[in-house]
């Protein structure tokens, strides 16, 4: 609490003790106007007006009702000890005023305002807050002053006083924690109220019935007065009577406290059998309820139909009250003496709750025709009592002597029947009551006729008042102070979730505090507080079940799905198992202004993971639709599928991502020109990452077509730098110096070779290269040259997978427009209509991005010949006369990538698939692309190199052919075995070369290998000349000749 909170909130509640102070002051007024009027009933000065004969007459409902009063003041009374923050914050309260009344102005108050208020927190200080309300109403002065009421040596009211105390608590004293008790405890404390004042105004003490009255403690150890406030009638008496209290012997005082511990053990060790039998007997009489309202009312069994119903109403009643105070008694009483309660007994009162709650909701749920049953039964008990009346009234009358007595009987009875035979309200029981105080007397009714009416007269009571009763009996607001159990009783259902639909009755329970604190005066608005409860039980009720369901069920279906990998015995027989699903069956729960729906909220819970986790790994997307569909056979729960956009569904690698790490990208992946596709070379998953046109275009739609340049632009960059080591590479003279020996070689031969270049010499150079060292794992500097022009080729493929891309997604954006030949101007019309300027710019808008996409989707930009074009010109400058020699250097190139890619291709049998390669076309679109820049396609192909590897291999495999047959009859099995092997050695080889002339033909189309650079350049001489006369054809059309004259 913030400072000076407490003292503001002081001040709000200033104005409540006022009213506070009104009220206990008309109660001293009230009590000391009973105790007068009965006095004057019950006088014993001779020569006083009888105002009626009063010598049997005992009216006890007036006593049980000045009990009632003194009992509220008693309560006041410990209310106010229990509260020491209310003490606390008076004290710190009254700090604040002497403040002010040392600078009044500072503060803005008057100072002659300050005097009077003080004055009156004073008054409140003393009537209230010092514990002394009930003592100040019994120390009051009852004898009037001058000569009027004189109450304290009036013994006949003495006596009457003790008569009427001794036969009310004979009555309550029987029913003392019977089954039948409905409220003897409240009269209990009415009674010790009552004793106390006859002590105080007559100052004798009946030791007797002194002794009594504390023996009751031993039966009940304590009573709740209300809510958390809990009353000990031994302290109360001692402290009270201390001159009664110095008659006790200390053994007997202390044997009445050791009584209350042994309660308490006795009450842990048989809560759980209490609620056993209980939950049987309320299960059954809610069995009988139903049974009993549904059932026909017959018309000649009304009478006993009624009668059940009766019964069986009182029953319930009677259940609701035993468990009450079952719950309030032990719950009040371990906090009181401060003991620890085990979790047990919490468990079972929190069971004791539930009970008591499933009492009110059967009275709430069949409200309907107990309503109606209710005023059929109070007729017919209405009915009954009148009988008996009309009996004894009969009997008076018989007798013709009519004393004033008799007169005043009879008046009695005709009272009584007449107020009978009405609606059964509180006032006209009350006069029944007191009528019949008056009625009884003189013998006119037989014994065996009293007990029964006045059975009657309590059945009436009970049935006009069931609903107030049963509210008031079942109101658990005391749980705001017992809110620790609250965390216990959610992990208990969570352990027993079989019968989780309790929940309904502990929340109804935790919602019976809201009306108490909507009185609260101390606070601005009685909103914050609510406020505060309700976000506590929310966080409880979240940390003890909500999030430990939502994790134990994400943990099932986790396991489930993955039964494959080796996780702990799950089998249900060993490890026993909990079936949560009983949660999701409940219906929403009312809790404040909103319903807890537990099935929801796992359901969003699961929800979220999914899709959160689905988007940061995107391969386990299977695996989560897996588990969504099991929450829903297993759990019922309905889930909702992630629709993930498509910008990161099987989105594989982002556009933005490639185009920043492209140097990563052309080294990790690898490129099939057919599929036009890249793999992933390694990973450390069980799958590999691909990319293809679709993911690109998905990427292009979410970033807008502008990237595409930039990744062309950023495309350039990074050749730029591969270039310059290609240059390096190739103007080493270890290399220079053996390509132009190959040349030169090439040249000489070539007449005898029928113009193709010797696969020995390739494989010569292939071989002698590594003479010049290799790398740490086995490289050599023609697998390098290899891999970088590999590198160079996928940096293409992406280009030509960026344009596919882009022409895919322009496709699928334009296929919304009908024609596009025939687009129509939107501007256009719009100012046609006249409409709005926001309208025109809208289709101004469409318009732009309209042409936009027919412009995107008719060119598509050239981006391969934008490449050569850019680079062409260095690579063919005089200064790179080096690079001259590459086409030489490609037969070896060939075989190298040849021998690397069946190795490859073994390695994907093998366990150990690391380096395992099915695809790698970025070879061959690199060796077209660098013929194309170095314009070598006429060069390359004069060296016939493809056609002298089939010649070779050919003629190897004719050979082994031959000796395979040769050594067939020899049938050295062996051999042939080698021989086999060599043949299929033989042909993978032949088709590796095979596949790779395919696929380097295939990119030299994306090249236009079909013309040389002389070529090219003739062509695009020859389209400006057109365009250029083209133009001057418009222009001489355009201008009229003048007209000549002669």
């Amino acid at each position: 609490m913030v400072e000076g909170d407490c003292q503001i909130q002081m001040g709000r509640f200033v104005s409540f003790l006022q009213e506070l102070s009104c009220f206990v002051t008309r109660c001293y007024e009230v009590v000391v106007n009973v105790v007068h009027q009965l006095a004057v009933l019950y006088t014993s000065n001779k020569n006083a007006p009888k105002i009626i004969e009063t010598s049997g007459v005992h009216f006890q409902a007036m006593y049980e009702h000045l009990g009632e009063l003194l009992t509220v003041l008693i309560t006041l009374d410990e209310i106010i000890d229990n509260h020491a923050t209310l003490k606390d914050h008076w004290t710190m309260y009254k700090r604040l005023l002497k403040s002010v009344h040392h600078n009044p102005s500072k503060f803005g108050i008057q100072e002659d305002k300050l005097k009077p208020f003080e004055k009156l927190l004073l008054k409140l200080e003393c009537q209230l807050l010092d514990g002394m309300i009930f003592q100040a109403c019994i120390e009051q002065q009852f004898d009037s002053v001058n000569g009027g009421v004189s109450v304290s040596k009036n013994s006949t009211f003495a006596e009457e006083f003790a008569h009427t105390l001794r036969t009310a608590f004979a009555n309550v004293e029987a029913k003392l924690g019977e089954p039948s008790e409905i409220d003897q405890r409240d009269k209990y404390v009415g009674i010790c109220g009552l004793f106390v004042l006859h002590f105080q105004i007559f100052r004798t003490i009946d030791k007797k019935f002194y002794k009594s009255l504390l023996d009751v403690c031993k039966k009940v150890p304590a009573i709740t007065l209300t809510a958390n406030i809990i009353w000990f009638a031994d302290n109360f008496l001692i402290h009270k009577i201390p001159a009664a209290a110095k008659l006790l012997d200390k053994k007997s005082i202390h044997a009445v406290k050791m009584q209350r511990e042994n309660f308490l053990q006795q009450k842990a060790q048989s809560l759980t059998k209490d609620m056993q039998s209980y939950y049987v007997f309320v299960s059954s009489w809610m069995t009988k309820m139903e049974s009993i309202l549904t059932k026909e009312q017959r018309v000649d069994k009304f009478a006993e139909d009624l009668s059940n119903r009766c019964n069986v109403f009182i029953q319930g009643f009677l259940y609701a009250y035993s468990l009450s105070t079952i719950i309030k008694t032990t719950m009040n009483l371990y906090m009181s003496m401060q003991k620890p309660m085990t979790k047990t007994s919490v468990k079972a009162l929190c069971r004791l709750v539930e009970l008591l709650k499933a009492i009110e909701h059967m009275f709430y749920r069949r409200s309907m025709v107990v309503a109606d049953s209710v005023t059929h039964i109070a007729q017919h008990l209405q009915y009954q009592a009148l009988h008996s009346i009309s009996v004894a009234k009969k009997r008076v009358i018989s007798d013709k002597k009519y004393s004033e007595q008799r007169l005043d009987v009879l008046s009695a009875l005709v009272l009584a029947e007449n107020t009978l035979n009405g609606p059964s309200t509180r006032q006209r029981r009350l006069i029944v009551s007191l009528a019949l105080s008056v009625g009884t007397q003189m013998k006119t009714f037989k014994d065996e006729e009293l007990v029964p009416l006045q059975l009657v007269l309590k059945k009436l009571d009970l049935i006009s008042e069931l609903t107030e009763r049963v509210r008031a009996q079942c109101d658990c607001c005391f749980l705001y102070w017992h809110r620790a159990v609250f965390p216990i009783y959610l992990d208990d259902v969570y352990e027993n979730a079989v019968d989780s639909a309790r929940l309904h009755y502990m929340f109804s329970a935790l919602r019976d505090c809201v009306p108490a604190m909507m009185h609260a005066r101390h606070l601005e608005s009685y909103e914050v507080l609510l406020e505060c409860y309700d976000k506590e039980i929310m966080e409880v009720l979240n940390e003890h079940l909500m999030d430990k369901l939502c994790k134990e069920i994400e943990k099932d279906l986790r396991l489930s799905v993955h039964t494959h990998l080796k996780l702990d015995d799950r089998n249900p027989f060993r490890v026993g198992m909990k079936d949560l699903a009983h949660f999701f069956f409940l219906n929403p729960i009312r809790f404040f202004n909103r319903f807890i729906d537990i099935k929801a909220y796992v359901t969003h819970y699961l929800d979220k993971t999914f899709y959160n986790l689905t988007t940061v790994a995107l391969h386990d997307w299977a695996t989560y639709s897996e588990m969504r569909n099991l929450a829903t056979q297993r759990y019922g729960l309905c889930m909702t599928e992630a629709h993930l956009p498509s910008q990161t569904l099987e989105q594989g690698l982002d556009v933005l991502e490639i185009m920043r790490n492209i140097h990563v990208f052309v080294s990790r992946y690898l490129y099939n020109l057919n599929n036009q596709i890249f793999i992933e070379r390694t990973s450390n998953n069980k799958h590999l990452n691909t990319i293809n046109i679709r993911h690109i275009a998905n990427s292009i739609r979410t970033h807008g077509t502008g990237i595409m340049n930039t990744t062309v632009n950023f495309t350039y960059q990074f050749l730029r730098k591969k270039f310059y080591i290609f240059s390096q590479f190739m103007y080493d003279e270890h290399i220079k110096s053996r390509l132009i020996k190959d040349i030169r070689f090439f040249r000489e031969v070539k007449d005898q070779n029928d113009h193709k270049y010797p696969f020995e010499r390739a494989d010569k150079f292939n071989r002698g290269i590594r003479k010049l060292g290799i790398t740490p794992d086995g490289q050599s500097y023609l697998d390098q040259f290899r891999q970088l022009i590999s590198q160079i080729g996928n940096a293409m493929g992406y280009v030509r997978m960026i344009r596919s891309g882009g022409l895919h997604c322009c496709s699928s954006a334009i296929r919304f427009v009908p024609d596009l030949e025939d687009i129509v101007n939107f501007e256009e019309l719009v100012k046609e209509e006249g409409l709005s300027e926001e309208t025109q710019k809208a289709a101004r808008q469409l318009d732009s991005v309209l042409s936009d996409l027919t412009r995107n989707f008719a060119e598509g930009t050239e981006y391969f010949k934008m490449l050569v074009d850019v680079f062409a010109p260095e690579f063919r400058s005089p200064k790179n006369m080096h690079l001259r020699n590459f086409y030489i250097i490609v037969p070896p190139l060939t075989l190298n990538f040849v021998e690397h890619s069946i190795s490859c291709k073994e390695k994907l049998n093998k366990k150990n698939k690391s380096g395992a390669a099915f695809t790698d076309d970025g070879f061959a679109m690199g060796v077209a692309y660098i013929l194309k820049l170095l314009d070598q396609y006429q060069e390359f192909d004069s060296l016939h190199w493809f056609q002298s590897v089939r010649e070779k291999y050919m003629k190897e495999i004719r050979a082994v052919a031959k000796q395979q047959n040769v050594q067939s009859t020899n049938q050295d099995e062996k051999l042939l075995q080698t021989m086999n092997l060599t043949h299929k050695r033989l042909e993978v080889c032949l088709q590796e070369f095979e596949l790779l002339y395919f696929s380097l033909s295939s990119a030299r189309i994306f090249f236009r290998a079909d013309k040389t650079a002389a070529e090219e350049n003739q062509e695009k001489k020859e389209k400006e000349e057109e365009s250029v006369k083209a133009n001057n054809g418009d222009l001489s059309n355009s201008t009229p000749a003048d007209p000549v004259v002669k």
